[in-house]
């Protein structure tokens, strides 16, 4: 599916997307449950989870695509899907891979998937679809027949289709679905192109390193609810920090730590020590913690602050791991 045609900066509105108890059932099951997205405007929004958490059916929602079962729907200040008609004009969108003809080429496939939008200006149809080509790396095959490009070409025709004009907000599912690296770096630089243009970018993921590398803000999903979102700093900032301590003297080094406050684990054991760890939130500061452990005669021979990564973070929350690399 891809967006219609349209500006950019007509109107003035406050979140770009936003839900209310958005809640979508298949029969018995509950595919969405009541989660509530925040999106401002000009960000790049990772909506992260693993496969099946619901985050294709949240978008189908978001699009008019898909009745939601409960709850509202904005985009752009507008309620969907009863404002469609004016909302679409100004979103592209690219969701569960883009269908083309295949023995089209990729401009020819652009040209009528232009033809077959009612806002798009026929006089500048020639121009919109070779800069949207260029746009996506594609210009090179712009006339090869799509039957013979790669999964990865398709993915880009299909962003390419959703560019063909200047967009409020551009939706993409699994964009790197398929690329090689340089494409993926590709897509990568070209969403960040668009959110300095000003175009808020909507980006559903399952890969945790295409999120940290491209978002201001980040949603995560679990088996159907939004367990959390926000400013991708503030998802950083909320997990745990913890202290790793190597010392030969672990016996000692733990009676120190828990009159601290804290809660040490032997974590284990290497040549020149063992290695102690313990969770820091609200206890003496590190270099507190050094000199208590120096003044009771523990040998410290490495000490270190943790802090738990992203990915730590999501998996907490989740319950699931996610995929780290292409």
């Amino acid at each position: 599916m891809t967006g219609a045609a349209g500006g950019r900066g007509s109107r003035a509105y406050g979140l770009t997307i936003e839900t209310q108890g958005l809640t979508k059932r298949f029969g018995q099951q509950l595919a969405v449950n009541d989660i509530n997205l925040a999106v401002p405007p000009g960000a790049v929004f990772g909506f992260l989870g693993p496969n099946g958490s619901g985050k294709t059916t949240t978008i189908r929602m978001l699009l008019g695509l898909a009745a939601a079962s409960a709850g509202t729907v904005r985009l752009l200040g507008m309620d969907m899907p009863g404002k469609f008609q004016e909302v679409l004009p100004h979103v592209g969108a690219l969701v569960e891979g883009p269908a083309f003809y295949p023995f089209l080429s990729g401009t020819a496939n652009l040209h009528r998937l232009d033809a077959a939008t009612r806002h798009a200006a026929p006089a500048t149809r020639k121009a919109r679809v070779s800069e949207a080509l260029e746009r996506v790396g594609l210009g090179h095959a712009a006339g090869k027949r799509v039957h013979a490009y790669s999964l990865g070409m398709k993915q880009r025709l299909g962003i390419a289709n959703a560019l063909l004009s200047p967009r409020e907000l551009l939706v993409l599912d699994e964009p790197t679905n398929g690329l090689d690296p340089q494409g993926t770096r590709e897509v990568r630089n070209l969403v960040r192109s668009l959110a300095a243009d000003g175009t808020t970018v909507f980006v559903s993921s399952h890969l945790l390193a295409e999120v940290e590398q491209i978002c201001t803000h980040a949603a995560v999903m679990s088996a159907g609810r939004l367990v959390a979102q926000g400013p991708l700093p503030e998802l950083r900032r909320s997990g745990t920090t913890g202290i790793r301590l190597v010392t030969p003297d672990t016996g000692a080094a733990m009676d120190v730590l828990a009159r601290l406050g804290l809660f040490p684990e032997l974590a284990a054991a290497q040549s020149d020590g063992g290695v102690v760890t313990a969770a820091l939130a609200g206890n003496p500061a590190p270099e507190e913690i050094v000199a208590h452990l120096v003044e009771a005669g523990v040998r410290v021979r490495g000490f270190a602050v943790e802090r738990e990564s992203l990915e730590d973070r999501f998996v907490a929350l989740t319950g699931e791991g996610f995929d780290v690399a292409q």
